[in-house]
């Protein structure tokens, strides 16, 4: 199995896994704040991967390593994921897919910008096929663009710039360095901003009432969409260049449209043509027509 084949096998999986995160995501937050419960999954996060740490024998990188990597945790699981969670918690789920779609678009520039990845013609087509993909694919009028959800739309435009750029720092210091360990550092990183902003928001707003339905879905955040996710979109990272792997992000509204369609939505004729819109992005940016020339001759 190929690199590329691997790395779109991780990265849609990531992504396929985030798609049904926001159904939970806002459950759980009308009993826990976004901070706090940032802070709660990259907790639960760092146990896991520290059990497969000690299991691997995986050695920790120098000194100067391990500051690189926790400033890109900070920007990652810091800002981004905590701009995130702020825009799920201050506008609405229509909004954030709506906005946070332009994250390939920001990993393809920043991958040419700082790691000087050459920007084709292929891969714009098939970041804008996957883009219409979604805009078809999410029902626009539920959009709320008025001045009450403007705080939660700006935290979702601030997310995707700066996943964007995180991914792609990703990609630069997994040349060297192990993925497990890179994501383990990185959680450590991202709570270096969640713990001090997990505290000033629980000064005004408390945890409310804590259920079983509350404490699996924590589980899930923490565990599957935070340990395991995060590690599936970073190896992804380390495997394909990034202007390939921007477009596994998209993989996201299609689940989350798939899993409406599952609990009883219909199955619009939106979300057939999306589905092939964003299929049909995939494929070109993973297509490589020299491996078919070399195969050929």
């Amino acid at each position: 199995m190929s690199n590329t084949v691997r790395g779109a096998i991780y990265g849609l999986t990531a992504a396929a896994i985030w798609g049904g995160m926001y159904v939970v995501s806002d459950i759980v937050l009308v009993t826990i704040p976004p901070f706090t419960l940032l802070t709660i999954r990259l907790i639960l996060g760092i146990a896991v991967l520290f059990i497969f740490l000690k299991q691997t024998n995986a050695q920790l990188p120098a000194r100067s390593d391990i500051l690189k990597i926790l400033v890109v945790g900070f920007l990652g699981f810091g800002i981004s994921v905590g701009a995130q969670f702020v825009g799920t918690d201050l506008s609405n789920a229509v909004n954030g897919a709506l906005v946070t779609s332009a994250s390939p678009a920001f990993i393809l520039l920043f991958a040419a910008l700082l790691l000087r990845e050459r920007l084709t013609l292929r891969h714009l087509i098939a970041v804008g096929l996957a883009t219409i993909g979604v805009l078809v694919i999410i029902d626009l009028a539920q959009a709320d663009f008025s001045s009450a959800a403007f705080a939660g739309n700006v935290s979702f435009a601030v997310a995707a710039i700066t996943w964007g750029l995180y991914s792609v720092l990703v990609r630069r210091v997994s040349a060297q360095l192990d993925t497990l360990v890179i994501t383990y550092l990185a959680f450590w990183g991202g709570l270096l901003l969640t713990v001090p902003a997990a505290i000033l928001e629980l000064g005004q707003r408390p945890i409310g009432e804590i259920n079983f339905g509350v404490i699996l879905g924590i589980f899930y955040l923490g565990v599957i969409s935070t340990a395991g996710a995060m590690w599936l979109w970073n190896r992804a990272f380390a495997l394909v260049d990034a202007s390939v792997a921007s477009l596994f992000f998209f993989a996201q509204p299609l689940v989350g449209a798939a899993l409406g369609a599952l609990l009883g939505q219909a199955i619009t004729l939106n979300l057939i043509i999306g589905g092939v819109l964003i299929a049909l992005g995939l494929l070109l940016s993973i297509y490589n027509p020299q491996r078919v020339k070399e195969k050929v001759a």
